[in-house]
Order: structure tokens, then C-alpha cells, then sequence
């Protein structure tokens, strides 16, 4: 993201006094239209990052560069994008650093890809399979207009999740964003290094069983962790404090494991499922 004022190409959201916002490139000479009046583009550039400006009909917007989550609520959509507090679960809880070699599996609208081309940095790697040509189209576009460029660290492959033989076990994180992530376990395993991580974003509580199960019985995975989180904010008005009538309630939930060096079984699990957990079937713990 560019610095220092506004200039022409940069992508600016203003905000209305209810808290609307308004995404738009500042072009020479054009004129932002909206139902409370216009704004000139040449008005906002050369303008410092957070000025406040008034339209034709007198009301006030803030004019602030936006953040990546502000980018992702307002990107062009393929696929479902993974919503932002979702994208810090998986940079923080999958442990993405800079420098990390990740493999994404699904980039879908390349909301994702974005976290993860910020959080492994330049001295990384991301590559991100996409297997619809239109939505890898969209996820170019998308990772484009917030880069204003493609990064260099960030391969986008079409087809399906494959490893070359030369790149097995040099990846150090494996991000899986699909509607059936079990099937790409043993490939996951595959590219990942000893100690390595996956992590799956998975929509329901039928794919969050189907690939902790899988993980489980593959053998070269640690015990999977798996949960959701839920953002509700707070109303702050004065004393009035309360929370939010409206919250971004399910949106997915997120499963990670770590992998176990070549050759290592998973040591068996202490804890034994409730009856009936696995139907009628005899399971042996």
C-alpha cells in the first residue's frame, strides 16, 4: 500500500456520516456520483490519507486508503471470500511467517491469497491452486488491484492440487479452501516438511467431521484442532454500551494439524469418543 497523499490510481473508501462506505481509483477528472451529491476526484488527489471532504449537497466523508479487510468485504466475487476475521484466524493459528513456503488449495476470489501473500512476505512463497478458470481470473484480478501489481513470491497454478516430485516436503504450510478437503489429505502430507502445518476452512459440520476424521486415520498428522469464531461489536454511546443487535455470527470453521516426520505414526488417541459417536460400528481406542 502506496503512502504519503492521495494520488491518481490509488484506491481510496469514503465514509459517510452513517457509516457507509464507498470503495472507488482516483481518475483525473472524474467525478464520484452518489444520491448525496458528487466529489471531484482531482479534489481528493494530492490530499493527505484521512482527509475529510464535503459533497456538492454538503455531507462529509472520511477519505482514508482502505485496510485489506476493508478491500476484501468489497472485492469482486467468484467463490465465497473468506471473511477477514476468518483470514487472521488462519495467518495467526496457522502460523504463517514471513519467509514461509504456503500452499493454497482453493484460491477462490483471492480474498486468502492476499493474507497470505502479506504475512509470508517477499522472502516466501505462496502458491495458490484454483481449478475454475474464471474464479483463478478473478483471484488475479483481485490480488492485482490490491498489489497493483502480482508479487513476486505468489505462483497461481490452474488445475487441480498436485505436488511436483521435486517439491515434496519443502512446503511449510498447506491451506485447504474447498468443499471436499479430505480428498487432498495424502497430497497435503505429501508437500509438507516435518512439523509442518494444514489447515482447513470448511463451511459445515458435515466437512468439519469428514476431514478431522481423515486426518485422524492418515496417520502422519498430529491430533487436529478445530473450532469457529464469532465477532460481535459493541455499540458505545455514552453510557448507552451494549452489544450490537446484528454480529457476523458462522461463517466457517477451521481445523489444523501438524505434520509428523516421514515414517512417524500418529501415537493413539487417550480420549474416548462418547457412545455412539461413530454409529453402530465397532471402533477399537
Amino acid at each position: 500500500m502506496s503512502r504519503g497523499p492521495l494520488a491518481a490510481g490509488d484506491r481510496v473508501q469514503l465514509t459517510d456520516p452513517k457509516g457507509r462506505h464507498h470503495q472507488i481509483i482516483l481518475r483525473n477528472g472524474q467525478v464520484f456520483h452518489t444520491h448525496r451529491g458528487t466529489l471531484n476526484h482531482d479534489d481528493l488527489i494530492g490530499a493527505p490519507d484521512g482527509s475529510v471532504v464535503t459533497s456538492s449537497s454538503g455531507t462529509v466523508y472520511v477519505v482514508l486508503r482502505p485496510l485489506l479487510a476493508d478491500y476484501t468485504l468489497a472485492m469482486k466475487r467468484g467463490a465465497t471470500v473468506v471473511y477477514p476475521k476468518d483470514a487472521a484466524q488462519v495467518v495467526a493459528f496457522a502460523d504463517v511467517f514471513p519467509g514461509a513456503r504456503v500452499i493454497e488449495a482453493g484460491a477462490g476470489s483471492g480474498a486468502l491469497s492476499c493474507w497470505l501473500l502479506r504475512a509470508a512476505g517477499p522472502s516466501g512463497l505462496v502458491v495458490s491452486y484454483e481449478r475454475r478458470p474464471d474464479f483463478a481470473k478473478i483471484a488475479s484480478d483481485n490480488v492485482l488491484g490490491f498489489y497493483g501489481e502480482l508479487p513476486a513470491w505468489w505462483r497461481p497454478r490452474e488445475g487441480d492440487f498436485a505436488v511436483p516430485p521435486e517439491e515434496a516436503g519443502t512446503f511449510d504450510r498447506v491451506i485447504l479452501d474447498m468443499l471436499a478437503p479430505w480428498e487432498c489429505v495424502p497430497t497435503a502430507a505429501q508437500a509438507l516438511d516435518g512439523g509442518g502445518l494444514i489447515c482447513s476452512y470448511v463451511a459445515t459440520t458435515t466437512q468439519l467431521s469428514r476431514i478431522v476424521e481423515e486426518l485422524r486415520t492418515h496417520g502422519g498428522f498430529d491430533e487436529p484442532e478445530s473450532w469457529e469464531t464469532l465477532r460481535r461489536g459493541w455499540h458505545v454511546e455514552g453510557l448507552a454500551v451494549r452489544p450490537e443487535h446484528r454480529m457476523i455470527g458462522h461463517t466457517g470453521f477451521l481445523v489444523t494439524a501438524r505434520r509428523l516426520a516421514p515414517g512417524v505414526a500418529a501415537p493413539p488417541r487417550r480420549r474416548r469418543p462418547a457412545k455412539g459417536a461413530y454409529g453402530d460400528e465397532e471402533t477399537t481406542y
